[in-house]
Order: C-alpha cells, then sequence, then structure tokens
C-alpha cells in the first residue's frame, strides 16, 4: 500500500463518498477511484460496497480503518520530526570531552542558539573521545590534542596559558608572575605522563634548557589540587582550569611560554549533516574568540 492509496483510502472511509473526499485531497475523482481500485485489485479484497451515492466500508475496510489511521498518524509524527530535526528545533547531540572546563563553555554559547537540542557529554581521554566519535558513540569532541588523522576533521578553537598555583606559604605565592628559569630548582608536581598540560611545560622547560625537579606524578585534578594545598610542591594546569582556592595561590609564568589548545572534532563524513554542522559551525565562529 502507498502512501497515496493510504491517503485515498483514508479520505473515501472518513468522507463516505468518493466526490467529497476527492475535494478533501485536491484530486479529482478519477485520479482517486484509481488509487483506491489499484489498492483493492493488489490485494484482491473489496474495501468499499457503493451503493448510488452512497458508500459503506467492508468488514475488510473496518478492519484497515483504525490501522491506516494509526499509519497515517506516524507518517505525520515522522515528517515533523524530520523537519523539527531539519530546524534543530529537537535533537540529541552527543559531546565527547577531556574535561569539562572547555566543552562547558561551548555548550553555553551553542544552546543559547539550539536551546531544543538535548545535549549529553561522555567524558574520557583523547584516545576514548576519538574512539567514541569514530564507532559513532558521540557525535564531536572536545579535546586538548591535534590528530592530523584524516579521518577527522578538527577546528582549533582556544588557546590557553599554562599557569601555576603554589601553597599561600611557598615564596611564589605573593608573586603575580615568575621567569621559567625560577623553576629549575622548585619541587614540581606533575600530572601523568602524556597529559596535555604535562607535555607543554616540559617541552618549554626543555628549550629553555630547565631540567625540572618532579618530586611526584599525579594522574588527576583534584589530588593535585590536594598535593599543592598540602605544600608538596608548585602544580600547573590550564589557566580556563584553575579554580580558585584559598589554600593556593595561582602564579602566571613570565610571557606565557607555555600554552594548551582545545580542539573541536568531528568525523569527516559526519561534518555536512545538520545537528554535527551546527555543532562545528559555532566552534569555527567562535574559533579562538578572546583568547
Amino acid at each position: 500500500m502507498t502512501p497515496a492509496q493510504l491517503r485515498a483510502f483514508l479520505a473515501v472511509a472518513r468522507h463516505r463518498g468518493f466526490s467529497s473526499a476527492a475535494r478533501a485531497l485536491g484530486l479529482s475523482q478519477p485520479t482517486l477511484t484509481t488509487q483506491v481500485q489499484a489498492l483493492e485489485r493488489e490485494y484482491n479484497v473489496e474495501l468499499f460496497f457503493r451503493r448510488g451515492r452512497r458508500i459503506d466500508l467492508s468488514e475488510t475496510a473496518q478492519r484497515l480503518l483504525p490501522i491506516a489511521q494509526n499509519i497515517a498518524e506516524l507518517e505525520v509524527d515522522a515528517l515533523n520530526l524530520l523537519v523539527n530535526s531539519r530546524a534543530l528545533h529537537v535533537g540529541n547531540l552527543r559531546i565527547g570531552a577531556v574535561g569539562p572546563f572547555h566543552v562547558i563553555e561551548m555548550v553555553d554559547v551553542y544552546r543559547s542558539q539550539y536551546p531544543r537540542v538535548e545535549l549529553s557529554i561522555k567524558l574520557g581521554n583523547s584516545a576514548q573521545s576519538l574512539n567514541d566519535l569514530e564507532n559513532y558513540v558521540t557525535d564531536v569532541a572536545v579535546l586538548a590534542s591535534f590528530s592530523n588523522d584524516v579521518r577527522f576533521i578538527s577546528v582549533p578553537y582556544a588557546k590557553h596559558p599554562v599557569v601555576l598555583f603554589a601553597h599561600v606559604d611557598h615564596p611564589f605565592a605573593t608573586r603575580e608572575s615568575v621567569t621559567l628559569r625560577e623553576l629549575a630548582n622548585q619541587p614540581m608536581l606533575m600530572r601523568e605522563q602524556g597529559s596535555t598540560t604535562r607535555l607543554a611545560l616540559e617541552a618549554a622547560l626543555e628549550q629553555a634548557g630547565i631540567r625540572p625537579q618532579v618530586v611526584m606524578e599525579i594522574g588527576s585534578r583534584e589530588a593535585l589540587r590536594e598535593a599543592v594545598a598540602r605544600g608538596l610542591g608548585l602544580g600547573s594546569v590550564s589557566d580556563a582550569e584553575f579554580i580558585p582556592d584559598p589554600r593556593f595561590r595561582k602564579v602566571r609564568i613570565e610571557g606565557d611560554p607555555v600554552t594548551t589548545h582545545t580542539y573541536v572534532y568531528c568525523l569527516a563524513e559526519r561534518r555536512a549533516t545538520r545537528l554535527v554542522g551546527s555543532f562545528m559551525d559555532i566552534a569555527e565562529q567562535n574559533a579562538l574568540n578572546g583568547n
């Protein structure tokens, strides 16, 4: 049964006549009659009893009517869904991210333009986030590292300086900034190997010929904050991720020689789709804005 045949059957059943049904659908009566007859011939059934101008429904038609009404309603629902999805009045965008800080800023900007799209955030490391993209677990990803994998499209979204934070009793705590060279003999608390912040800081120190005194490797932001709060050493973090705390002070590195970047990713094959494209467009419009 084609959609046209479905509509023809419903119109005749509702209006109990071919002429009135044809007018309701904006069709000629011969066209409507042809559609109903084609449906009857295709399944070798009789749907209507024609008694002059009066049309009665056969037993088959009576049983078919509620089913056809449900199909028609579902067809309307499907059409509305597609139209609303095209206009982004509905949808669910799944975002992968390595941390909440940069992605929340982007979510705020996105929701201001597409308030009816539902958003969900899945946290994980960069490798997990890219794997989720590849396997359609997420739609876009916000990462702190660059990948030149041709399967993905990336947009450089933000650039943030790496800052230090020191216990309130540390000599650096009274200063606004220190030089990179002053870190030479300081006990440093570092994130785990592979951390974007650590890689950026170590690269800058190596370029300056400075070998850091790493006293502890710590695998989470929260544990790093507690270690600094206990005076175990200096911590480092992207300025965007620094959370003020009365137990320690933020200290900039003069000239901001250490920076981290935020990139927004999607699968190349999905860039042109409406939902994914809307987020990537927002990222491009706000890329490096004010950073």
